[in-house]
């Protein structure tokens, strides 16, 4: 990392970053370029321990390139705001970022309902106790992130 200024290292505060961001991205190895896609997601630490759960379609580009490679990478940001420094004649953007490698799993059973109930569906006040449609359960694929690496940067409010 060029800027260790901005550099975090504590696990406490990554978390906090990722608590304040509503989507991940992540990067799945598709040949020549790689496919990047926006996803909302719900996380769980464990032994301090980061895993991130996803959902979508179980049929698709997505799905298909997380069963075939089983890794990727994430990213994911919250942005402040754009500082205008006058005195000293610069522009910088205020933001904090979480990026990283994963190990991809698909999850079945009871292990994919927990992951939809608890950890996605469970993170948002909203949908904490929201009385979805179980029947799309069986055709909706529900993977972790397993995080194999992880760093996270901060340019803060003055």
């Amino acid at each position: 990392m060029r800027r260790k200024d901005r550099e975090v290292t504590d696990l406490n505060r990554i978390l906090n970053i990722i608590e304040e961001c509503d989507i991940i991205h992540i990067g799945l190895n598709d040949g020549d370029y790689p496919y990047i896609v926006p996803l909302n997601f719900g996380y769980h630490v464990e032994e301090g321990k980061i895993s991130f759960y996803i959902h979508g379609a179980m049929a698709g580009r997505k799905y298909e390139l997380l069963k075939r490679n089983g890794k990727c990478s994430f990213e994911m940001e919250k942005p402040l705001k754009m500082d205008l420094l006058y005195q000293e004649k610069d522009v910088t953007m205020r933001y904090k970022s979480v990026m990283g490698t994963a190990d991809v799993e698909l999850l079945e059973g009871e292990e994919k309902q927990k992951a939809l109930d608890q950890y996605i569906m469970g993170r948002y006040e909203e949908t904490r106790i929201f009385d979805y449609n179980k029947d799309v359960v069986p055709r909706t694929m529900v993977a972790r992130l397993t995080v194999t690496d992880i760093s996270a940067k901060e340019n803060p409010m003055r």
